[in-house]
Protein backbone atom coordinates (compact mmCIF):
# COMPACT_ATOMS: atom_id res chain seq x y z
CA UNK A 1 0.00 0.00 0.00
CA UNK A 2 1.25 3.10 -1.05
CA UNK A 3 1.17 5.75 1.75
CA UNK A 4 2.84 9.12 2.60
CA UNK A 5 4.70 8.53 6.10
CA UNK A 6 7.48 9.00 8.55
CA UNK A 7 10.45 6.51 8.08
CA UNK A 8 10.04 5.84 11.31
CA UNK A 9 6.47 4.31 11.28
CA UNK A 10 6.76 2.95 8.01
CA UNK A 11 9.80 0.77 8.99
CA UNK A 12 7.60 -0.02 12.43
CA UNK A 13 4.71 -1.19 9.89
CA UNK A 14 7.33 -3.58 8.29
CA UNK A 15 8.84 -4.84 11.56
CA UNK A 16 5.48 -5.75 12.68
CA UNK A 17 4.20 -7.50 9.69
CA UNK A 18 7.51 -9.65 9.88
CA UNK A 19 5.22 -11.00 13.15
CA UNK A 20 7.72 -10.83 15.82
CA UNK A 21 7.43 -12.67 18.98
CA UNK A 22 9.18 -10.56 21.86
CA UNK A 23 9.94 -6.23 20.69
CA UNK A 24 12.56 -4.93 23.61
CA UNK A 25 14.08 -1.80 23.28
CA UNK A 26 14.88 1.58 25.08
CA UNK A 27 13.78 4.72 23.62
CA UNK A 28 16.87 6.77 22.40
CA UNK A 29 16.74 9.54 19.73
CA UNK A 30 16.62 9.06 16.89
CA UNK A 31 14.89 5.72 17.12
CA UNK A 32 12.19 6.45 19.47
CA UNK A 33 9.78 6.55 16.63
CA UNK A 34 10.06 2.90 15.90
CA UNK A 35 9.71 1.55 19.17
CA UNK A 36 6.55 3.53 20.13
CA UNK A 37 5.03 2.97 16.80
CA UNK A 38 5.48 -0.98 17.43
CA UNK A 39 4.52 -0.64 21.46
CA UNK A 40 1.27 1.20 20.36
CA UNK A 41 0.70 -1.50 17.43
CA UNK A 42 1.36 -4.34 20.25
CA UNK A 43 -1.10 -2.76 22.67
CA UNK A 44 -3.85 -2.08 20.12
CA UNK A 45 -3.32 -5.89 19.15
CA UNK A 46 -2.37 -4.96 15.35
CA UNK A 47 0.53 -6.88 16.04
CA UNK A 48 -0.23 -10.06 17.64
CA UNK A 49 1.08 -12.43 19.62
CA UNK A 50 3.84 -10.09 20.58
CA UNK A 51 5.00 -9.40 23.90
CA UNK A 52 6.37 -5.87 24.24
CA UNK A 53 9.03 -6.03 27.01
CA UNK A 54 9.87 -2.06 28.86
CA UNK A 55 13.45 -2.18 30.37
CA UNK A 56 15.66 0.17 32.57
CA UNK A 57 18.31 0.63 29.89
CA UNK A 58 19.68 -0.44 26.13
CA UNK A 59 21.79 -2.83 27.81
CA UNK A 60 18.74 -4.86 29.74
CA UNK A 61 16.71 -4.57 26.38
CA UNK A 62 19.63 -6.54 24.20
CA UNK A 63 19.91 -8.74 27.66
CA UNK A 64 16.40 -9.55 27.38
CA UNK A 65 16.29 -9.91 23.47
CA UNK A 66 19.08 -12.70 24.23
CA UNK A 67 16.93 -14.64 26.44
CA UNK A 68 13.84 -14.36 24.11
CA UNK A 69 15.91 -15.15 21.01
CA UNK A 70 17.63 -18.41 22.70
CA UNK A 71 14.18 -19.34 23.93
CA UNK A 72 13.36 -19.38 20.28
CA UNK A 73 11.14 -16.54 19.77
CA UNK A 74 11.60 -14.29 16.67
CA UNK A 75 13.06 -11.53 18.37
CA UNK A 76 13.81 -7.37 17.70
CA UNK A 77 15.14 -4.47 19.06
CA UNK A 78 16.40 -1.14 18.27
CA UNK A 79 18.90 1.78 19.56
CA UNK A 80 21.04 4.41 18.50
CA UNK A 81 24.52 6.03 19.28
CA UNK A 82 25.29 5.63 23.04
CA UNK A 83 22.87 3.37 23.68
CA UNK A 84 24.59 0.83 21.32
CA UNK A 85 28.13 1.56 23.31
CA UNK A 86 25.80 0.91 26.38
CA UNK A 87 25.03 -2.20 25.42
CA UNK A 88 27.83 -3.46 23.59
CA UNK A 89 28.97 -6.13 25.63
CA UNK A 90 25.55 -7.66 24.68
CA UNK A 91 26.11 -7.23 20.78
CA UNK A 92 29.41 -9.21 21.47
CA UNK A 93 27.27 -11.95 22.89
CA UNK A 94 24.38 -12.26 20.89
CA UNK A 95 26.87 -12.95 17.81
CA UNK A 96 29.06 -15.32 19.97
CA UNK A 97 25.64 -17.36 20.65
CA UNK A 98 24.25 -17.35 17.31
CA UNK A 99 21.34 -15.56 17.97
CA UNK A 100 19.27 -14.14 14.94
CA UNK A 101 18.38 -10.85 16.76
CA UNK A 102 16.92 -8.00 14.35
CA UNK A 103 17.97 -4.67 15.78
CA UNK A 104 17.25 -1.60 13.72
CA UNK A 105 20.14 1.01 14.18
CA UNK A 106 19.31 5.07 13.62
CA UNK A 107 22.59 6.22 12.72
CA UNK A 108 23.93 9.19 15.12
CA UNK A 109 27.35 10.65 16.16
CA UNK A 110 29.15 9.32 19.36
CA UNK A 111 29.58 11.83 21.67
CA UNK A 112 31.58 13.70 23.41
CA UNK A 113 30.37 16.25 22.74
CA UNK A 114 26.97 15.42 22.60
CA UNK A 115 25.61 15.21 19.10
CA UNK A 116 21.74 13.96 18.43
CA UNK A 117 22.51 14.25 14.74
CA UNK A 118 23.12 11.59 11.73
CA UNK A 119 26.62 10.31 11.26
CA UNK A 120 28.01 6.45 11.15
CA UNK A 121 30.28 6.56 14.40
CA UNK A 122 27.70 4.03 15.95
CA UNK A 123 27.33 1.88 13.34
CA UNK A 124 31.18 1.63 12.76
CA UNK A 125 32.19 1.02 16.49
CA UNK A 126 30.40 -2.32 16.50
CA UNK A 127 31.92 -2.99 12.80
CA UNK A 128 33.63 -6.03 14.00
CA UNK A 129 31.08 -7.22 16.63
CA UNK A 130 30.08 -10.23 14.58
CA UNK A 131 26.64 -9.05 13.37
CA UNK A 132 25.65 -8.67 9.76
CA UNK A 133 25.01 -4.71 8.97
CA UNK A 134 23.26 -3.58 5.94
CA UNK A 135 22.51 -0.05 5.08
CA UNK A 136 19.31 1.63 3.91
CA UNK A 137 19.42 4.83 0.89
CA UNK A 138 15.70 5.24 0.92
CA UNK A 139 13.03 4.99 3.92
CA UNK A 140 11.37 2.21 0.68
CA UNK A 141 14.82 0.64 1.52
CA UNK A 142 14.58 0.28 5.50
CA UNK A 143 10.88 -1.33 4.69
CA UNK A 144 12.36 -3.90 2.10
CA UNK A 145 16.01 -4.82 4.29
CA UNK A 146 13.97 -5.27 7.43
CA UNK A 147 11.71 -7.83 5.99
CA UNK A 148 14.82 -9.88 4.42
CA UNK A 149 16.45 -8.97 7.53
CA UNK A 150 14.94 -11.23 9.51
CA UNK A 151 14.78 -13.77 6.53
CA UNK A 152 18.55 -13.34 6.21
CA UNK A 153 19.52 -13.86 10.15
CA UNK A 154 17.28 -16.99 10.39
CA UNK A 155 18.58 -18.50 7.28
CA UNK A 156 22.38 -18.14 8.88
CA UNK A 157 21.66 -18.32 13.16
CA UNK A 158 23.15 -14.70 13.38
CA UNK A 159 22.50 -11.39 14.77
CA UNK A 160 21.55 -7.98 12.33
CA UNK A 161 21.55 -4.37 12.10
CA UNK A 162 19.75 -2.42 9.76
CA UNK A 163 21.51 0.97 9.44
CA UNK A 164 18.94 3.63 8.89
CA UNK A 165 20.52 7.38 9.05
CA UNK A 166 19.33 9.39 12.19
CA UNK A 167 16.77 11.73 11.01
CA UNK A 168 17.57 12.03 7.91
CA UNK A 169 15.36 9.35 6.90
CA UNK A 170 13.37 8.08 10.47
CA UNK A 171 11.96 11.63 10.28
CA UNK A 172 11.46 12.52 6.94
CA UNK A 173 8.16 11.77 5.52
CA UNK A 174 7.97 10.47 2.11
CA UNK A 175 5.97 7.67 -0.06
CA UNK A 176 6.53 4.41 0.74
CA UNK A 177 5.22 1.31 -0.17
CA UNK A 178 4.19 -0.88 2.99
CA UNK A 179 3.32 -4.21 1.77
CA UNK A 180 0.39 -6.09 3.35
CA UNK A 181 0.71 -9.48 5.61
CA UNK A 182 -0.22 -12.13 2.84
CA UNK A 183 3.04 -10.34 0.56
CA UNK A 184 5.24 -10.58 3.83
CA UNK A 185 3.80 -14.18 4.98
CA UNK A 186 4.94 -15.54 1.70
CA UNK A 187 7.99 -13.93 1.60
CA UNK A 188 9.39 -14.58 5.70
CA UNK A 189 7.86 -18.13 7.08
CA UNK A 190 7.12 -18.75 10.65
CA UNK A 191 10.24 -19.04 12.71
CA UNK A 192 12.21 -22.34 12.88
CA UNK A 193 15.17 -21.71 15.23
CA UNK A 194 18.27 -23.46 14.81
CA UNK A 195 19.26 -23.81 18.46
CA UNK A 196 16.58 -23.61 21.36
CA UNK A 197 16.85 -24.26 25.05
CA UNK A 198 14.01 -26.40 25.81
CA UNK A 199 13.95 -28.03 29.80
CA UNK A 200 13.08 -31.22 28.03
CA UNK A 201 16.64 -31.21 25.60
CA UNK A 202 18.58 -29.24 28.34
CA UNK A 203 21.78 -27.65 26.61
CA UNK A 204 24.19 -24.82 27.66
CA UNK A 205 24.71 -21.54 25.95
CA UNK A 206 27.05 -19.08 26.24
CA UNK A 207 29.63 -21.16 28.05
CA UNK A 208 33.44 -20.32 28.87
CA UNK A 209 35.44 -21.34 26.17
CA UNK A 210 39.06 -21.88 26.34
CA UNK A 211 42.19 -21.50 23.82
CA UNK A 212 41.69 -25.24 22.71
CA UNK A 213 38.27 -24.41 21.01
CA UNK A 214 38.26 -20.11 21.33
CA UNK A 215 39.85 -20.25 17.22
CA UNK A 216 37.33 -22.18 16.28
CA UNK A 217 34.21 -20.07 17.42
CA UNK A 218 35.53 -17.43 15.70
CA UNK A 219 36.50 -18.67 12.54
CA UNK A 220 32.61 -20.28 12.19
CA UNK A 221 31.64 -16.85 13.18
CA UNK A 222 33.40 -15.93 10.26
CA UNK A 223 31.99 -18.77 8.14
CA UNK A 224 28.37 -17.96 8.50
CA UNK A 225 28.72 -14.27 7.45
CA UNK A 226 30.76 -15.68 4.15
CA UNK A 227 27.47 -17.86 4.10
CA UNK A 228 25.59 -14.77 4.04
CA UNK A 229 27.81 -12.95 0.73
CA UNK A 230 26.07 -15.46 -0.99
CA UNK A 231 22.39 -15.75 0.25
CA UNK A 232 22.40 -11.68 0.38
CA UNK A 233 21.96 -11.56 -3.56
CA UNK A 234 19.46 -14.63 -3.50
CA UNK A 235 17.13 -13.00 -1.31
CA UNK A 236 17.41 -9.00 -3.04
CA UNK A 237 16.21 -11.47 -5.96
CA UNK A 238 13.36 -13.33 -4.47
CA UNK A 239 11.95 -10.24 -2.91
CA UNK A 240 12.26 -8.54 -6.14
CA UNK A 241 10.30 -11.17 -7.88
CA UNK A 242 7.58 -10.80 -5.34
CA UNK A 243 7.49 -7.65 -4.40
CA UNK A 244 8.31 -6.00 -8.28
CA UNK A 245 11.24 -3.50 -6.69
CA UNK A 246 15.07 -4.13 -6.31
CA UNK A 247 16.15 -3.55 -2.61
CA UNK A 248 19.02 -4.85 -0.62
CA UNK A 249 21.69 -7.24 -2.45
CA UNK A 250 25.01 -6.37 -1.61
CA UNK A 251 25.44 -3.24 -3.69
CA UNK A 252 24.24 -1.18 -6.70
CA UNK A 253 26.19 0.64 -9.14
CA UNK A 254 24.80 3.76 -10.67
CA UNK A 255 26.37 5.11 -14.31
CA UNK A 256 29.06 3.25 -13.89
CA UNK A 257 29.92 1.62 -17.25
CA UNK A 258 32.22 4.16 -18.58
CA UNK A 259 33.17 5.98 -15.57
CA UNK A 260 36.95 7.22 -14.83
CA UNK A 261 35.66 7.94 -11.68
CA UNK A 262 33.57 5.96 -9.13
CA UNK A 263 32.06 7.00 -5.56
CA UNK A 264 31.90 4.09 -3.18
CA UNK A 265 29.21 5.53 -0.27
CA UNK A 266 26.53 3.85 2.04
CA UNK A 267 23.29 5.43 3.33
CA UNK A 268 21.24 8.50 2.30
CA UNK A 269 24.20 10.58 1.35
CA UNK A 270 23.87 8.62 -2.06
CA UNK A 271 20.56 10.39 -3.00
CA UNK A 272 22.50 13.09 -3.11
CA UNK A 273 25.65 11.88 -4.93
CA UNK A 274 23.58 10.69 -7.40
CA UNK A 275 21.85 14.04 -8.41
CA UNK A 276 25.77 15.32 -8.46
CA UNK A 277 26.39 12.70 -10.75
CA UNK A 278 23.79 13.47 -13.13
CA UNK A 279 24.87 17.68 -13.38
CA UNK A 280 28.02 16.69 -13.69
CA UNK A 281 27.53 13.97 -16.42
CA UNK A 282 25.68 16.57 -17.85
CA UNK A 283 28.83 18.81 -18.18
CA UNK A 284 30.95 15.81 -19.86
CA UNK A 285 32.69 14.69 -16.65
CA UNK A 286 32.88 10.70 -16.27
CA UNK A 287 31.70 9.51 -13.03
CA UNK A 288 29.67 7.01 -11.24
CA UNK A 289 28.67 5.79 -7.73
CA UNK A 290 28.68 2.30 -5.87
CA UNK A 291 26.08 2.35 -3.28
CA UNK A 292 27.34 -0.22 -0.59
CA UNK A 293 24.16 -2.25 1.19
CA UNK A 294 25.92 -4.99 2.65
CA UNK A 295 28.89 -3.43 4.68
CA UNK A 296 28.93 -6.73 6.89
CA UNK A 297 29.81 -9.04 5.50
CA UNK A 298 31.69 -6.94 2.82
CA UNK A 299 31.69 -7.67 -0.37
CA UNK A 300 35.44 -7.27 -1.76
CA UNK A 301 34.64 -9.80 -4.35
CA UNK A 302 31.81 -7.61 -6.38
CA UNK A 303 33.47 -4.11 -5.61
CA UNK A 304 36.54 -5.25 -7.16
CA UNK A 305 34.22 -5.92 -10.15
CA UNK A 306 32.45 -2.72 -9.81
CA UNK A 307 35.38 -0.63 -9.79
CA UNK A 308 37.55 -2.41 -12.41
CA UNK A 309 37.14 -0.28 -15.36
CA UNK A 310 37.56 3.38 -13.51
CA UNK A 311 40.87 4.93 -12.72
CA UNK A 312 39.78 6.82 -9.55
CA UNK A 313 37.96 6.19 -6.72
CA UNK A 314 36.11 8.55 -3.78
CA UNK A 315 35.38 7.41 -0.93
CA UNK A 316 32.79 9.27 0.87
CA UNK A 317 32.56 8.14 4.95
CA UNK A 318 30.06 9.28 7.35
CA UNK A 319 32.65 8.97 10.31
CA UNK A 320 36.19 7.77 10.94
CA UNK A 321 38.51 6.28 13.10
CA UNK A 322 40.75 9.09 14.86
CA UNK A 323 44.21 8.58 14.03
CA UNK A 324 43.41 6.68 11.19
CA UNK A 325 40.73 7.44 8.67
CA UNK A 326 37.61 6.28 6.85
CA UNK A 327 36.69 3.46 8.22
CA UNK A 328 35.01 2.39 4.41
CA UNK A 329 38.13 3.72 2.80
CA UNK A 330 40.35 1.04 4.53
CA UNK A 331 37.86 -1.51 3.46
CA UNK A 332 37.78 -0.33 -0.04
CA UNK A 333 41.51 -0.54 0.11
CA UNK A 334 42.04 -3.51 1.47
CA UNK A 335 39.64 -4.81 -1.19
CA UNK A 336 41.77 -3.65 -3.91
CA UNK A 337 45.27 -4.51 -2.54
CA UNK A 338 47.15 -6.63 -4.73
CA UNK A 339 44.60 -5.90 -8.07
CA UNK A 340 46.40 -5.43 -10.91
CA UNK A 341 45.98 -1.24 -11.99
CA UNK A 342 43.61 -1.13 -9.35
CA UNK A 343 41.83 2.94 -9.20
CA UNK A 344 43.53 5.43 -6.74
CA UNK A 345 41.63 5.65 -3.69
CA UNK A 346 40.78 8.64 -1.76
CA UNK A 347 38.91 9.36 1.14
CA UNK A 348 36.57 11.57 1.78
CA UNK A 349 34.76 12.67 5.35
CA UNK A 350 31.91 13.95 5.23
CA UNK A 351 28.18 14.76 6.86
CA UNK A 352 30.02 14.43 10.66
CA UNK A 353 27.40 15.07 13.40
CA UNK A 354 24.59 15.82 10.97
CA UNK A 355 26.69 18.51 8.76
CA UNK A 356 24.33 18.86 5.75
CA UNK A 357 26.40 17.31 2.39
CA UNK A 358 26.14 19.34 -0.16
CA UNK A 359 25.28 18.69 -4.06
CA UNK A 360 27.63 22.22 -4.02
CA UNK A 361 30.71 20.31 -2.02
CA UNK A 362 30.62 17.38 -3.57
CA UNK A 363 31.01 18.68 -7.01
CA UNK A 364 34.03 20.72 -5.80
CA UNK A 365 35.64 17.89 -4.19
CA UNK A 366 34.85 15.34 -7.10
CA UNK A 367 36.25 17.96 -9.65
CA UNK A 368 39.55 18.23 -7.52
CA UNK A 369 40.26 14.86 -6.89
CA UNK A 370 40.65 14.49 -10.64
CA UNK A 371 43.20 17.62 -10.73
CA UNK A 372 44.64 17.52 -6.98
CA UNK A 373 44.29 13.86 -5.88
CA UNK A 374 45.75 14.00 -2.28
CA UNK A 375 47.09 11.92 0.50
CA UNK A 376 45.22 10.54 3.84
CA UNK A 377 41.92 12.37 4.65
CA UNK A 378 39.92 15.31 3.42
CA UNK A 379 37.77 16.49 6.05
CA UNK A 380 34.86 18.17 3.45
CA UNK A 381 33.28 21.71 4.49
CA UNK A 382 36.14 21.74 7.10
CA UNK A 383 36.19 25.61 8.58
CA UNK A 384 40.36 25.90 8.40
CA UNK A 385 40.09 29.22 9.81
CA UNK A 386 38.66 27.89 13.88
CA UNK A 387 40.54 24.87 13.60
CA UNK A 388 43.71 26.97 12.91
CA UNK A 389 42.96 29.18 15.67
CA UNK A 390 42.39 26.61 18.13
CA UNK A 391 45.70 24.74 17.71
CA UNK A 392 46.89 28.27 18.04
CA UNK A 393 44.97 28.89 21.15
CA UNK A 394 45.99 25.27 22.53
CA UNK A 395 49.87 25.90 21.46
CA UNK A 396 49.78 29.54 23.58
CA UNK A 397 47.94 28.35 26.52
CA UNK A 398 48.64 25.67 29.23
CA UNK A 399 45.16 25.68 30.58
CA UNK A 400 43.56 26.25 26.73
CA UNK A 401 39.91 24.69 28.49
CA UNK A 402 37.62 22.50 26.27
CA UNK A 403 37.95 22.35 22.61
CA UNK A 404 33.99 21.82 22.09
CA UNK A 405 33.19 24.56 24.06
CA UNK A 406 35.98 27.16 22.84
CA UNK A 407 34.90 26.18 19.08
CA UNK A 408 30.85 26.80 20.24
CA UNK A 409 32.15 30.39 21.19
CA UNK A 410 33.83 31.19 18.13
CA UNK A 411 31.46 30.40 16.22
CA UNK A 412 28.94 32.25 18.09
CA UNK A 413 26.52 29.28 18.90
CA UNK A 414 27.00 29.84 22.55
CA UNK A 415 28.82 32.74 23.67
CA UNK A 416 30.72 31.67 27.38
CA UNK A 417 32.66 34.94 28.80
CA UNK A 418 36.17 34.33 28.81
Amino acid sequence: MLKQVEGSISTAEAIGLCRPEVICAYPITPQTHIVEGLGRMVRTGEVKNCEFINVESEFGALSACIGSSAAGARTYTATSSQGLLFMAEAVYNASGMGLPIVMTLGTRAIGAPINIWNDHSDAMSMRDAGWLQMFAETNQESVDLHIQAFRLAEAVSMPIMVCVDGFILTHAVERVDVPTQAEVDAFLPPYDPVQVVDPKEPISIGAMVGPDAFTEVKYLQNYKLDLALKLIPELAREFKKKFDRDSGGLLRTYRTEDADMVVVAMGSVNGTIKDVIDEMRADGFSIGLVTLVSYRPFPAEELRKALSGCKQTVVVDRSFAIGMGGQLAADVDHALRNVDRAPQALSVIAGLGGRPVSRASLRGIFRKAKTEPWEGMHFLDLNQKIVATEVEHMSSKRRSGPIAENLLRRVSVAPVAE
